[in-house]
């Protein structure tokens, strides 16, 4: 079987656009990766309305990938923060994938907006595709991809 003769309904790339492929998704993630964890401040940064927030926020909770945390201002009635859950935190490499192609293509002449560094030694912060043996970064040219045990015959 070759890759067009499979079906793509197992694609791990697809089930992942399925939960956060929209763009309001992906800054809701941008958001809370760099702290933001209430409504209200997710809405201001964003600039999202209401309606689609409460959705997007509800998709992502439903999927267990933020969590909700109760808290209540005094005086005011109860609301939740929103943090991410280890399976939201596994979304940060591609969240850095996604920024650093941007920083190459598409990023205007005042610069990037965060400049994300190693707290260790202040380099610069890059992603990577890297061979899991020996940890050396690799290029398309470097691997090989077959179909898995996943894969079945388009229909």
């Amino acid at each position: 079987m070759e890759w067009l003769e499979a079906s793509t309904e197992n694609c791990p790339i697809q089930r992942t656009l399925d939960v956060v492929g929209e763009k309001w998704t992906l800054l809701i993630l941008r958001d809370a990766v760099n702290g933001v964890r209430r409504f209200d401040d997710f809405r201001r940064h964003i600039g999202l309305s209401e309606a689609v927030l409460s959705d997007r926020l509800r998709k992502l909770t439903s999927a267990g990938i933020l969590k909700t945390i109760p808290y209540q201002i005094p005086g005011s009635r109860s609301r939740n923060e929103y943090h991410l859950t280890r399976k939201g935190w596994g979304l940060w490499p591609a969240l850095m994938a996604l920024s650093q192609w941007g920083e190459t293509y598409t990023l205007g002449p005042e610069g990037p907006v965060l400049d994300v560094r190693h707290t260790n030694c202040g380099a610069p912060v890059r992603v990577a595709v890297e061979c899991s043996a020996e940890h050396s970064a690799l290029t398309p040219g470097d691997v090989t991809a077959r179909l898995g045990p996943g894969a079945r015959l388009r229909s």
